[in-house]
């Protein structure tokens, strides 16, 4: 008896909704399996080491979870989300298939913008901390500010690319961005002019060469050897002292190269 009236539930429900009833169970498998490999993928590839440290790790580890599993996780919703669309069209739901289909359209897109605005984050942050550590050894108070303006250049252009991909006219935003630019060259010229004058000269002296590593020269009233010279400054040791003197003042003063 008990037979016969299950048979007749199942008999009773369209075939098109078991098909659809499949698919979304079938979606659910391959989301959670998309999940676990996407997770041993982006080890494998040493993405959690090229993270460390960055921001939007840190906020991730105080919730419980890493960015490897948050990435991880949104491949497996949007698999599972796929199944769900291709179920309401098994199904054959006009008014609600209407409207999935619709959602269908726009659900690449917003998987795409969301991993390109997580990707941003990771890479500002990662920008932040290799440009920090690259001007550690530089003096100046105007250097600080540059972590900061590599990190944000790299938000907005990926909060563009992600604004696009969903749709939003992002034509003013190219308008900012261009003048965005156009300041910090401008504003960044001025604050840096003089590491900037250094630069040129240095420059100038590393491919000319009127003097190298070991000579004996003259700066002003310092007498001594190159014991090095880069591309902003050039240190001469004498007496048991070392000058460092800026390339734009050695090129401005000159300089007197003591033949022995």
């Amino acid at each position: 008896m008990q037979v016969e009236t299950i048979r007749e539930v199942v008999e009773t429900v369209p075939i098109r909704f078991w098909f659809a009833f499949a698919t979304v169970a079938l979606g659910l498998i391959l989301g959670w399996l998309t999940r676990v490999l996407a997770c041993r993928i982006l080890r494998r590839v040493g993405v959690p080491g090229a993270i460390e440290g960055t921001a939007f790790e840190r906020t991730a580890r105080e919730f419980g979870t890493s960015t490897v599993d948050i990435l991880a996780a949104i491949a497996g919703y949007f698999v599972f989300g796929v199944a769900v669309f291709a179920a309401v069209a098994v199904a054959e739901i006009e008014y609600v298939a209407q409207f999935w289909n619709a959602v269908a359209g726009f659900l690449p897109r917003l998987f795409f913008a969301v991993i390109v605005l997580i990707v941003g984050v990771l890479l500002g942050d990662k920008v932040e901390l290799v440009v920090s550590e690259r001007f550690r050894g530089v003096k100046l108070p105007q250097v600080g500010i540059l972590p900061l303006m590599a990190k944000y250049s790299v938000f907005y252009l990926a909060a563009l690319i992600a604004l696009g991909q969903v749709g939003v006219a992002t034509a003013a935003l190219i308008v900012l961005l261009a003048a965005y630019v156009f300041a910090i060259i401008f504003l960044g010229g001025l604050a840096f002019r003089h590491l900037l004058s250094a630069g040129a000269v240095g420059t100038y002296l590393l491919l000319n060469q009127p003097y190298t590593i070991g000579d004996e020269i003259r700066v002003g009233d310092v007498r001594g050897i190159v014991q090095e010279m880069d591309l902003f400054v050039t240190h001469i040791e004498t007496d048991g002292e070392e000058y460092v003197f800026p390339n734009s003042k050695v090129f401005a003063d000159g300089f007197v190269r003591i033949r022995s």
